[in-house]
């Protein structure tokens, strides 16, 4: 796996992004056409991404960090098959080394599923192995789906 930072993506790799996103995240947060994502991308402030590549040089997970409400923000999408063999780990731990805070939202049950049928795991676990927070008193409730807030500032790490 390779690892590939860019503050812009081309046309392809948004649309590799999209496909990874529609396949790995719950139906409920689907986009229904290139245009929904790419508004969606074009809202988010000062973006950093890190694209995880495979032999053949395809998207196989996505990172990204913003600016929002004056902090950092971030989303991770991995494809199924490369989940539990440490890639995202070794992503999370190579963006500690550049950023001091993250923050996010994480869908915190498994009571969703994916466009394909198969529940969505929630990576809530792998989250509180890396080092993050989880704030229970934060909640995002839309009509989509309920998730968790979660953060880590490097001097958490103390």
């Amino acid at each position: 796996m390779d690892f590939r930072k860019t503050t812009c993506l081309s046309l392809n790799e948004k649309q590799q992004i999209l496909e990874l996103w529609n396949g790995e995240y719950p139906r409920d947060l689907k986009y229904e056409n290139f245009e929904q994502f790419e508004d969606y991308l074009k809202n988010l402030r000062d973006q950093n991404h890190i694209l995880v590549l495979d032999e053949n040089q395809d998207i196989t997970g996505w990172y990204v960090d913003f600016i929002r409400e004056n902090e950092r923000w971030f989303a991770v999408i991995l494809k199924s098959e490369f989940q539990g063999k440490r890639i995202g780990t070794t992503l999370i731990q190579e963006v500690k080394k550049y950023r001091t805070e993250l923050n996010g939202w994480v869908i915190s049950t498994n009571d969703y599923v994916k466009c394909n049928d198969e529940p969505y795991r929630s990576p809530l676990g792998f989250y509180e192995k890396n080092g993050f927070l989880i704030h229970k008193d934060k909640m995002l409730k839309t009509t989509k789906i309920m998730a968790i807030k979660i953060s880590w500032k490097y001097n958490d790490q103390s």
